[in-house]
This record gives structure tokens, C-alpha cells and sequence, in this order.
């Protein structure tokens, strides 16, 4: 293993390393893995983090042997047999574990048919070795909440030289090399990312990426800083501002706030040509009637199902 003086080497108890598990519609059981349990370490500052105020790091100061991750794992799948997928992530960015590569190279070696992802805030996506490695990851979700180096700074918050076009030009590079489950997670926040210019230069962007999967989400948890969510009314608005091919989800926890509306078969034919609905975005916004309806249409064959990495989506014939 390599030595650097730059860090302090931990030795993490295991309940630290692993959590869950934890269901998800989109992933399945998901047994998470945090390779910063001991402290927030990141090189983004979001205003609308879980986590707590802190400085931006370009580094890990403090660092687990991968060993202790190993055997966190190894004594966690053996207490849970049914996990779908391993999930990296970390109290901050998990690409600034410096192991990542040898840690994702040891889970491979024993980890069967269960799938592996990482979620990783995009920062260092335009490092070729970090491209490497996530590549050997079977899913990899990359936030994306801004298009323009203002909206970065002002939301995101990045360490120093951090640009958003290195950014996009290392997503689009790793897209060509990376053949399996790529999403893009954008997070809006009211009033600060949410504007004209900044979603349409994500569309813009987007289109030329092509995603598996695109969800859109905004703060259920409380933030770091005082910032507000978006309705899930707002986030359905916006994402009929991204082009009909982008295969987008809306992540809610409040969906059954939404009153439900009544849908004709040529209004439900309207809304398909507008954007794709997922199962989720059908119980928010269609009545019980609308939902008989479209159900009839789907049997009928006037309506396509697509799976999209663990999301049914609804279009158009």
C-alpha cells in the first residue's frame, strides 16, 4: 500500500464503515459504505448538505486501511444475504480516498452478483485515473446541480479550481469509455439553481451526455445552510424544460401532497410527448380515473414501458 505523509492512517471500528441497509425503488437493498467515517471530508461546501459546515479539502487527512473496509464488508454480507448492490459513498466526496482503486478491485473479488455504486459529487471526474477506476464500479451516479461557474460557486461551493467545465468535459470523456449504468443526480434548490439559464444549460449539456438516468431531486433532509426546497409541483414544471429523450425521475418523499388531476386519453398522450412519466410520477399527478385510464391504454398497446436502471418509465408509442 502506498505511504503519504499528507494523511493520518485511522483504523476504523466496522460499525462506522457500513450502514443500512437501506431499501430504494431505484437500487434495490443497498448496503452503503462510508470511506470517511470519521469526519466530513469533501471538496464542495454545499448549502443544502446533511452534514455540518466545513472547510474544503482537495485531500482525505484522515484515511482507513482498506482492509478495515474489507472486513466491515465481508462481516456485513454475512449478516445481510440479500443486498442487491454495495454502495460508495462517504461523509463527504468518496473519490478522495486515495485506495479507491485497490478498494473497488478487492469488492470485486468476492462480491458475486451484487452490483456495485458509487456516488461521487463530479469534482474529480476529470482525472483520467479516477475515470479508470469508476469505470470498474457497475454503476456510477454523478451530481450535476449546475451548468455555469456562477451557479457552482454560488451552490456548490467547490475548493479552489474547481471549474465547471472541467467538470462537464471529464463527464463527457468518461461517458465514452464507461459501458454500463451512468446517472446524473441534480439537486435544486429554490431560488439558486432553479433559474432559466441554468436549467436550460443542463439540457443542453445532457443531450449531448446521454444518461441512463436522470433524477431530479431537492432538500428533504435539513441543510447545512438556510436554503428551501422546491415543491414536487415545481420539479415536475422543470423538468418539462429538458428535451422529451432525457429519461428524467423525480425524487420526492411528498409526492402525495400533489393534488392529482383528471386526464383525458389525448391529455395523457400530451403529457407522454412532453417527458416520460415514471410509476411514481403517475400516482402523484393522475386521479384514480386518469390512472384506470392509462392503465387501459398501457394493456391497449398506445403506451410504451421502458426499464431504465431500476426505473420504469411510461411513453409514447
Amino acid at each position: 500500500m502506498r505511504q503519504n505523509s499528507s494523511f493520518s492512517v485511522i483504523h476504523s471500528s466496522l460499525p462506522n464503515v457500513t450502514f443500512g441497509p437501506i431499501y430504494s425503488r431505484r437500487f434495490g437493498k443497498s448496503l452503503g459504505i462510508d470511506v470517511s467515517p470519521s469526519k466530513k471530508q469533501c471538496n464542495f461546501d454545499c448549502l443544502y448538505c446533511e452534514l455540518a459546515k466545513a472547510k474544503t479539502i482537495s485531500a482525505q487527512e484522515e484515511v482507513v486501511l482498506v482492509d478495515d473496509i474489507i472486513d466491515a464488508i465481508k462481516k456485513a454480507l454475512f449478516e445481510h444475504k440479500d443486498i442487491d448492490v454495495l454502495t460508495v459513498t462517504a461523509n463527504g466526496e468518496p473519490t478522495l480516498y486515495p485506495y479507491l482503486d485497490e478498494l473497488i478491485d478487492r469488492i470485486n473479488e468476492f462480491k458475486g452478483s451484487i452490483k456495485t455504486l458509487i456516488l461521487s459529487n463530479a469534482s474529480t471526474i476529470n482525472d483520467n485515473s479516477i475515470q479508470k477506476t469508476l469505470c470498474k464500479f457497475d454503476e456510477v451516479k454523478l451530481s450535476l446541480d449546475c451548468a455555469t461557474s456562477r451557479c457552482l460557486k454560488r451552490l456548490d461551493r467547490g475548493h479552489k479550481d474547481i471549474d465547471i467545465e472541467d467538470i462537464k468535459s471529464g463527464m463527457l470523456e468518461f461517458a465514452k469509455m464507461y459501458d454500463r449504468e451512468l446517472i446524473v443526480e441534480i439537486l435544486l434548490v429554490d431560488g439558486v439553481n432553479d433559474d432559466e439559464e441554468n436549467i436550460s444549460k443542463l439540457n443542453e449539456f445532457l443531450v449531448m451526455l446521454k444518461p441512463h438516468r436522470i433524477d431530479i431531486g431537492t432538500i428533504d433532509r435539513p441543510p447545512a445552510y438556510d436554503v428551501k426546497p422546491l415543491s414536487y409541483e415545481k420539479m415536475y414544471e422543470i423538468s418539462l424544460k429538458f428535451d422529451s429523450s432525457l429519461p428524467i425521475y423525480i425524487v420526492s418523499r411528498h409526492k402525495q401532497k400533489v393534488r392529482a388531476s383528471s386526464y383525458t386519453q389525448d391529455e395523457i398522450v400530451s403529457t407522454l410527448a412532453k417527458r416520460p412519466l415514471s410509476i411514481d410520477d403517475i400516482e402523484a399527478l393522475f386521479d384514480e380515473d386518469s390512472k384506470k385510464l392509462f392503465f387501459e391504454m398501457l394493456d391497449s398497446g398506445k403506451i410504451d414501458k421502458i426499464h431504465t436502471n431500476g426505473v420504469i418509465f411510461y411513453k409514447n408509442v
